[in-house]
Order: C-alpha cells, then sequence, then structure tokens
C-alpha cells in the first residue's frame, strides 16, 4: 500500500458508548476513575495494520475522547484519572507506525490535531474542570503514549530496569512527536533544551532515576510498591478539586443526528454543503422553549439540557465535516432564533457557574469553539435578520476570519443585530486562554474599552462595523453579489497556503504552549509529513519494519 491507500470511506463517525469500546476499560471507585488502555490489535479504524503494543489510530482516540467525557459529566465524584494499561510491560507505544505508513496525508495530519485536541482536554479539564490526571506508567512508554502522559498532571513511571519514556520519531521515523511532546517537554515540564536534545534524538528513551533527574517524569515506585504509589498520588492530585463528592451524574445518550448527502441535521445545528462551491453553511439554533432556570432542572433536563445538547451536536458537526468533507474549505457560520434566548441562556450559566453540571457545561462549549480556532477551514459569519450573534453566540462570529454583517438603515426595527456581553471577555476563550476580542483588538485597552461599554446593547450595522467587530456591512442591493464573491474568491486560493494564512491570523500576538502546538509544531510537522526524508519511498516512515535502512537527502532546508 503506498500513502494515498488507506481509505476515506466510509466516512468516520465520532459518536460512540462504552459499549462499543474496543480498546479502553473505564472504572470507578470512588473519587478516582482508572483508564486502562487494552487496545486490540484486530480493532483498527481502517484495514492495513495491527494495533501492537498498545499502539494507537484515530478509533483508540475517539474512544478516549469518550471516556473523558463520561467521567466529565456521568461520574461527577470523580477528582482524578487515573491512565494506565492492562498490557504487561507496555504502557503505550504511541500512534501505530503502520498506520501512519499507509495514511494519506489529509488523514495523518486530522489525526494529530483530533489527538492534540484531546491531550489539550485533559489539560483543560485540569485547569478549570477540576479533574486531575495521573499517568500510570507501568510498562514501556514511547512517542504518542509519552505525550498522552506528559498531557496528565503527573506521571509516575514503574521503576523496574526495563520500563522506559521515549519519543523516537526523529531517529526512528523521520518525523516529529506529532501532539505537543517537544513543546510539553520545554514549556509545562521545563526539561533543560539540551537534555531534552539529547533524549529526543535516542530511540532508546531514558528509565529510572535519571528520567526524574531530567524532569521526564514525577515519581518512581519499584513493581511491589506501584498500586500503593498510584493510590496515594491520585488522592494526593484530587485532595482540592471541587468536583463534588456525592453528586449523581448525567447519561450522555445517544446523539441523534440524520445525515443527508448534502449535509447533515441535529436538534439545534444543521449543516448543509454546496459541493460546486466548496462550502458549508452551518445554521446554529437558538432554544426554542422555555429553559430551566433552576439547578434542580438543569439537572433533571441531563443531556437534553440546551447548552449542553448543543455543545455535543456542534462538536460532532465540526469533527465529522473536518474529516469527512475534506473539499469543503469554507465554513459560513449563521445563527437563528431569539438573541434573547440565547442571552438567557448565558445568564442561567452564568447565574449557576459554580454547580458541576454547569461548569462542565460551560467548559464543553470553551473546548467545542476552540475546534473552530484550529480547524483548517476559512471561517465566515454572516450577521443577517433573524441571526442571533449575541453572548456566546457572538464567539462563533468572532471565531471567523471575517464577519459580515447586513446594513437595512431603511428598515431599522428589522435590521440585524448583535450583541456584547460579559461572556465575550473571556468566559469561553480560545485555546491559548485569550478572548476573542482581545485577539480581535490586539489586547488594546481603547478598542476594548469602546465594546465594553455597549454591552447589553443590540448594536446594527453601523455601530458594529464603527466599533471595529465585523469586516464588512454591505445593504440590501449590495449584500448577495458581495458575499457570493468573497466565497468564490475564497475558493479560488489555494487551500494550502490558506491554512497556513489563517493559523498565523488567528494566533497572532504572545505565543503560548498551545498556540505552539497549533501553529509552530503543526505546521512544521505539517511539512515534514510530505517531504520524502519522511514519507518518500526510502524515508524513514515508509521503511520503517522493512529491515532497509532509510535514505536522507542531506540538503537542509
Amino acid at each position: 500500500m503506498n500513502a494515498n491507500d488507506l481509505p476515506l470511506s466510509p466516512a468516520v463517525d465520532y459518536r460512540t458508548a462504552p459499549e462499543r469500546w474496543r480498546h479502553w476499560r473505564l472504572s470507578v471507585d470512588g473519587g478516582v476513575a482508572t483508564l486502562s488502555l487494552d487496545v486490540a490489535e484486530d480493532a483498527g479504524l481502517r484495514p492495513g495494520y495491527k494495533l501492537k503494543l498498545n499502539s494507537y489510530d484515530l478509533g483508540v482516540d475517539i474512544e478516549l475522547h469518550d471516556a473523558i467525557q463520561r467521567v466529565r459529566f456521568e461520574h461527577p465524584s470523580v477528582r482524578t484519572v487515573v491512565i494506565t494499561s492492562l498490557k504487561d510491560r507496555v504502557f503505550c507505544s504511541g500512534a501505530n507506525i503502520f498506520m501512519l505508513g499507509v495514511s494519506s496525508h489529509a488523514w495523518k495530519v486530522n489525526f494529530c490535531k483530533f489527538t492534540n485536541e484531546t491531550r489539550n482536554g485533559l489539560e483543560d479539564s485540569s485547569r478549570d474542570g477540576g479533574l486531575r490526571f495521573l499517568a500510570a506508567v507501568n510498562g514501556a512508554c514511547a512517542g504518542g503514549g509519552y505525550e498522552l502522559a506528559l498531557a496528565c498532571d503527573e506521571i509516575l513511571l514503574v521503576d523496574d530496569r526495563s520500563s522506559a519514556v521515549s519519543l523516537p520519531e526523529v531517529p526512528l521515523l523521520g518525523v516529529l512527536p506529532g501532539t505537543g511532546g517537544l513543546t510539553r517537554l520545554t514549556d509545562k515540564r521545563h526539561v533543560r533544551h539540551d537534555l531534552a536534545d539529547v533524549f529526543c534524538t535516542t530511540s532508546e528513551g531514558v528509565r529510572g532515576q535519571r528520567a526524574k533527574d531530567w524532569r521526564l517524569v514525577d515519581h518512581l515506585a519499584k513493581p511491589a510498591q506501584f498500586s500503593q504509589a498510584v493510590a496515594e498520588r491520585a488522592a494526593a492530585l484530587g485532595a482540592d478539586s471541587w468536583r463534588p463528592a456525592d453528586a449523581i451524574g448525567v447519561a450522555l445518550a445517544p446523539l441523534a443526528r440524520t445525515d443527508r448527502a448534502d449535509g447533515v441535521d441535529y436538534r439545534h445545528v444543521s449543516v448543509s454543503i454546496d459541493r460546486d462551491a466548496r462550502h458549508a453553511t452551518f445554521v446554529v439554533r437558538a432554544p426554542d422553549a422555555p429553559q430551566p432556570d433552576s439547578v434542580e432542572a438543569i439537572v433533571a433536563a441531563g443531556c437534553d439540557w440546551y447548552p449542553l445538547a448543543l455543545a455535543r451536536e456542534l462538536d460532532d458537526a465540526i469533527l465529522s465535516m473536518r474529516t469527512n468533507a475534506l473539499d469543503i474549505g469554507t465554513w459560513v457560520l449563521t445563527t437563528e432564533g431569539r438573541a434573547d434566548a440565547v442571552l438567557g441562556v448565558d445568564a442561567t450559566l452564568a447565574r449557576h457557574a459554580d454547580h458541576w453540571l454547569v461548569r462542565e457545561t460551560t467548559g464543553f462549549l470553551r473546548r467545542t469553539f476552540a475546534r473552530l480556532d484550529v480547524s483548517s477551514r476559512t471561517l465566515f459569519a454572516l450577521v443577517q435578520p433573524g441571526s442571533c450573534f449575541a453572548g456566546s453566540f457572538l464567539e462563533l462570529a468572532l471565531a471567523a476570519d471575517r464577519i459580515y454583517m447586513k446594513s437595512q438603515p431603511d428598515a431599522p426595527d428589522s435590521a440585524a443585530r448583535l450583541t456584547v456581553t460579559d461572556v465575550n471577555f473571556g468566559t469561553l476563550p480560545m485555546v491559548d486562554g485569550r478572548s476573542r476580542l482581545a485577539r480581535r483588538f490586539h489586547d488594546e485597552a481603547a478598542a476594548l474599552d469602546a465594546v465594553r461599554a455597549v454591552r447589553g446593547q443590540a448594536l446594527d450595522a453601523v455601530q458594529a462595523e464603527a466599533l471595529g467587530l465585523v469586516t464588512a456591512a454591505p445593504d440590501d442591493l449590495d449584500w448577495d453579489d458581495e458575499i457570493r464573491l468573497a466565497l468564490e474568491a475564497r475558493a479560488a486560493l489555494s487551500p494550502d497556503a490558506l491554512t497556513g494564512l489563517e493559523a498565523n491570523l488567528r494566533f497572532g500576538g504572545r505565543e503560548t504552549l498551545w498556540t505552539r502546538i497549533f501553529g509552530r509544531l503543526s505546521a512544521w510537522q505539517n511539512w515534514i509529513f510530505i517531504r520524502p526524508n519522511a514519507v518518500g519511498e526510502d524515508g524513514a516512515l515508509k521503511v520503517y519494519g522493512s529491515g532497509r535502512r532509510a535514505r536522507f537527502d542531506a540538503d537542509r532546508v
């Protein structure tokens, strides 16, 4: 098989449930959940490879994402998640190399992106969700397996004289650790750059006391004391968590979705695809019925509670479109419904922000909106009559590369409006922790103060344009032509150039661990994935396991 042989159909479905998991086992004991990796070798998502040595593919990570979601919502008493392995002497050998070898370039990149987001989600839940993570490394831990451990709050390594941590991608495969390994070594664990250089160019890895001395792990335990050490560290990590000890969780029922040849429909979200024009229109709808106000009613609503249902639907829509519609390069973001209904939901989220279910739902919305920021698609938002870009829904527009707002000076009563609220100043930040307004105005106080002064006001196109909140405000006569020309012009440009352009512009300003992962690291890995030194006929990734030596072009580029 060559690099383009791995099929892209049938479509990848990100919906799953514990009864369908093939690779993970979840157990809960009081405040500690244990997620054990036990990969089924013959249960890869696509044919052409075996998942040996607890290696993983996209299917394994889809299950991990689902498992963490279920801990968040179905087991609110859990304060620490222990991630470990059921395989003897193997924690995780990382992304399956043979899967990467037979995958298309797009598949590799999307796989790395989703895996990145899943690992970032662990850190997001630790930072804001009161959920701590302990990697109980009870065997060899390599590549993406170590990157999963790095995303945890602490790493406990069994000190059995053989188990080691390693990032062997450079010496063995001619690529980089693809899910944040390099960045977390330096920015998170503060490993000295010279030691990190040695570590990342040594395929056999580092074990025992040296791994701890180099800050590659936090704790060591002999095999006989390993279980006790895991229990002690899990308890210590969760000691200061706000998650309640006696709350009853909310079951995440199967997500209802209707697939069409030209799109997909959920209750609150629809996506319609124009394949000839290569764009898709997302419609996100405000609630159309009264919403619960008390925490008792919110819990009773369960996964049908509007903001939680919306987060699940929008998350699935983004993931499905990213993976299954590669040629649809522009996403048009629209909303429908009453702005006051959106603001009412936002007010409920703010009023009960300390309740575990409300807090977890806000976190889910935050992570879902952040998927837009890192999606390699052009995002245009259209603010029209009937739109409800207010508060949390305004974040959809602020995530876009351009915002077009229809101007109707002759019909002020029915004109399009948008509303800024406190939500837009940091409640649902981007993956780098900044609000989208702060990103938009480069943290300039005067511009942000001007927007802050009109919080709660329904702004028309003239006001929004004057404040810099929209890109353009065509009137009724020009609207259709201007939008059509903008979409046609975008479709005529190089998708590769647009991916680079958008990623750079979306994360302007200060650099963080997460912008380095989704910007610098992703860009370099994307480039390396198409270079012959990695994926040519004699490239390191292609010849791995064949007994042949890789042949490199020695020129530095």
